[in-house]
């Protein structure tokens, strides 16, 4: 009996052709025949199907960062920041119940099933899900493929692994207890039961294990952003924390840190990129900024990357115009006359002025996803003191903006060529929307060469990575590493040496402040400073609240968490919840104001719930489910503990055979 792709309970989409992704000087595209796709025992008889599904599997990695909604106006990695500490959602014309999410998230709503105002819950589900349907594949098929030696069989099955962890670790704690699912089945399967999320990562705990001693090391694989085996130690690192494994984990760490042949990039190196314009905005070359360049991420930092460039495979990321603040907005005036504060000329355009070409130099943001108020100042604080010389914060080297690095560039008005300012001499805010104009930001990390508007004299609407850019991205690099072992040492009392990998991280970054010793949340505000928009932070924040539950050590406040109570609470007040609400309670504007927040487009309401640590699951996956019955995540409408929850993950997969 044929064996089926689909499976209805997922709503998994159906094979498409798969195009490998790789930096290299010519692409090499792996292009099966199309129809093989129906016909699974065909396509995988030959090595070069498993390599094809793998290549898939690579490619949708991209698309939890850079896919794109069609207007270019979000991308998915914003859900994970809007859902932490460091973001909220921006565009104050939507909707005022836009960012409502303690009374708009529901199990039935449409957040839950898509893409809804830039919210891409129901797209991390389906995708998540993909992603194990494509590691699935390789590893129900493989053994039927001929003339595989061990070796290359067990690479395949290792990257599989890989592939399979990864996205079950992220919907886990996403979505706490989840279906497990680990085979391609004969036929649809219509009465799954959920696992509970400690038994999905005791098994895709044991699955790393293997894939570290598989996977070969980036060496000798032939291309860039294939799955490699320093890749795979970092995801293992991540296993043993969720699995409260915190020696092995740092032991782990120590290997990549120390064994592997990974070094921090210590001074600047590579392709020189001076930015959009210098003559409006110049770049002083540091390490920090190059970096983070797309032409210099293959260096000795990086464990693995998401390459994006070339013309068949490139994705556009539009960087600049979804986290940069809109700073020509109508909404920032001059303080003596009322004139708008700043105007977006093309080249071509008689008004143009090279000093004041910000729409190059910074992008033309319009902050569908900004900053919050602990990401711009209070997460930059060590020792009581801001540090604007940490590079990955400093103005003066061009990495960092503040809104009033700005200048007034409209020529007639008396303000002319002075900077931007949030109140006139009187005291009153000239600066009328804070939420949606005026923020500090990142520039190093989210300025991307735009080709095609640069090509364009007319244009003055540069977003980001478009079509002849390059915008390849980090899944993994060694400092994340000194910041996981950081973790590991912290949860078993090792402060000390926790507090020397976070310096090493500072150092690096040329940092004024160096830390006497750590907390939790000094760790979690590293993480921040360094992995802005490369880690999951919604993601990072549960897994780190659900260790902090296992160890037993307290937050920076002195709160200690019971394992068995972390994440089933609600409410919206300051008290309780998970560590994850409670970095909700303290940095952001989440609950702040019940009555909203009135800004000149009306009143937004900005509401998070405890029990928002989890996403629902979606009704739809709950209602496919027609022989079987989902677990819903508490405090959510449908919510039932007497629902049976697979506690063993090795009878959840016994019971995938079962489709009575």
């Amino acid at each position: 009996m044929k064996k089926y792709i689909k499976n209805n309970l997922l709503k998994f989409t159906s094979m498409v052709t798969g195009i490998l992704m790789f930096v290299s000087c010519s692409e090499d595209f792996l292009e099966p025949d199309a129809l093989s796709f129906f016909e699974p025992e065909t396509t995988f008889t030959t090595e070069s199907g498993l390599q094809a599904t793998l290549a898939i599997a690579d490619r949708s990695l991209r698309g939890f960062w850079i896919h794109y909604n069609g207007a270019y106006n979000s991308v998915p990695i914003g859900t994970e920041y809007v859902f932490s500490d460091m973001a909220k959602y921006g565009k104050t014309d939507a909707s005022n119940t836009v960012a409502d999410y303690a009374n708009t998230i529901i199990p039935t709503g449409t957040f839950s099933v898509g893409i809804n105002d830039g919210i891409y819950l129901g797209y991390y589900w389906e995708e998540g899900y993909n992603g194990i349907k494509y590691a699935n594949t390789i590893l129900t098929y493989i053994d039927n493929v001929e003339g595989l030696d061990e070796e290359i069989k067990n690479q395949y099955k290792g990257q599989a692994f890989f592939h399979r962890a990864y996205r079950y670790l992220n919907l886990v704690y996403q979505f706490g207890d989840i279906p497990l699912i680990t085979k391609i089945l004969e036929v649809p399967k219509q009465n799954y039961y959920s696992t509970k999320k400690e038994e999905i990562i005791k098994m895709i705990t044991a699955d790393m294990e293997k894939a570290v001693e598989w996977v070969p090391e980036q060496a000798a694989l032939s291309y860039s952003g294939l799955v490699n085996k320093a890749a795979c130690r970092h995801l293992l690192i991540k296993c043993y924390l969720a699995s409260g494994r915190f020696a092995e984990a740092e032991e782990q760490a120590n290997i990549l840190i120390e064994g592997s042949g990974y070094s921090l990039m210590q001074s600047p190196f590579g392709t020189f990129d001076e930015g959009g314009n210098p003559d409006t905005w110049e770049i002083t070359r540091n390490v920090i900024w190059d970096l983070h360049r797309p032409e210099n991420k293959i260096n000795s930092e990086s464990i693995m990357i998401l390459p994006n460039g070339g013309a068949q495979s490139f994705l556009y990321f539009m960087s600049m115009r979804i986290f940069g603040p809109f700073w020509n907005s109508g909404n920032i005036i001059t303080p003596t006359d009322g004139k708008r504060g700043a105007n977006r000329y093309g080249l071509n355009h008689a008004d143009y002025d090279p000093n004041y070409d910000y729409t190059r130099a910074l992008g033309r943001g319009i902050a569908t996803i900004s900053a919050s108020y602990y990401s711009q100042e209070p997460m930059w604080i060590v020792n009581g003191v801001e540090d604007n010389q940490d590079l990955r914060h400093n103005s003066e080297v061009g990495n960092w903006v503040n809104m009033e690095d700005f200048k007034y560039s409209d020529p007639t008005s008396v303000d002319y060529d002075t900077n931007f300012r949030m109140f006139d001499d009187g005291g009153t805010l000239i600066a009328k929307d804070t939420i949606r104009d005026w923020f500090d930001f990142p520039l190093y990390k989210i300025y991307l060469h735009d080709v095609e508007n640069e090509n364009n004299p007319s244009s003055s609407d540069f977003r980001g990575a478009t079509t002849g850019s390059t915008a390849h991205w980090y899944l993994y690099r060694l400092a994340e590493t000194y910041l996981l072992r950081a973790e590991a040492r912290f949860y078993q009392g090792n402060v000390a040496g926790a507090t020397s990998d976070v310096n090493t991280i500072r150092q690096r970054a040329q940092a004024s402040q160096m830390y006497s010793t750590v907390t939790i949340g000094d760790i979690c505000a590293e993480r921040g400073r360094e992995l802005y928009l490369e880690e999951w932070r919604n993601v990072e924040l549960t897994r780190i609240s659900h260790c902090l539950a296992m160890s037993g050590m307290p937050d920076e406040w002195g709160n200690t968490y019971d394992i068995n109570t972390w994440d089933k609470q609600s409410g919206t007040d300051e008290a309780g919840g998970s560590y994850w609400y409670q970095r909700i309670a303290h940095y952001t504007l989440y609950n702040k104001n019940p009555g909203g927040i009135v800004i000149p487009n009306g009143t937004k309401y900005y509401t998070m719930d405890k029990r928002n640590v989890y996403w629902p699951v979606p009704n739809s996956a709950i209602t496919a489910n027609s022989e079987g019955q989902l677990s819903q995540n508490f405090g959510y409408d449908g919510y039932d503990p007497s629902i049976k929850v697979w506690d063993n993950w090795v009878d959840a997969v016994a019971d995938e055979d079962n489709i009575e």
